[in-house]
């Protein structure tokens, strides 16, 4: 659902249903190019939250995303107290620290340029929450 756009932006929303999950984009961003008519450019995609990251991974596996996410947690626990964010998910913030909140892909022809495995995921780590990922497209000049 696009809650702001123009010819080369839009804004989705997505809605998260686990507390730390990652959820493809791929096929979400993939209909938005083919519906904006984005043929040849760079598309960045960018979150704007501090809880819920952006990352390009393995998308053929689902183990992949869990070995990650088990990684996540073990170098990052939800509960340290030590943490001085009092609001109770300072491990969120870490988390999306260390994985980033864009990402850039190359479109040629109307299609993703990505890797054969590749997807592009949005990292929630506060979930379940609604989430808007910001795709901004700059088109070659040809």
């Amino acid at each position: 659902m696009d809650t702001q756009e123009s010819n080369y932006f839009c804004e989705l929303e997505i809605r998260s249903a686990k507390h730390s999950q990652f959820l493809s984009l791929t096929d979400k961003i993939e209909e938005e190019i083919q519906h904006r008519g984005w043929y040849d450019g760079l598309l960045h995609i960018f979150i704007p939250h501090t809880t819920a990251g952006i990352t390009i991974q393995e998308d053929a596996d689902p183990d992949v995303i869990k070995d990650i996410l088990y990684v996540l947690d073990r170098i990052v626990p939800w509960h340290d107290p030590s943490y001085c964010h009092t609001e109770g998910n300072a491990a969120a913030h870490i988390k999306t620290a260390l994985l980033g909140n864009s990402v850039h892909c190359n479109v040629k022809e109307g299609r993703l340029r990505l890797g054969r495995w590749q997807g592009i995921f949005l990292c929630e780590f506060d979930g379940p929450r609604t989430r808007k990922v910001q795709l901004t497209f700059l088109p070659f000049n040809k």
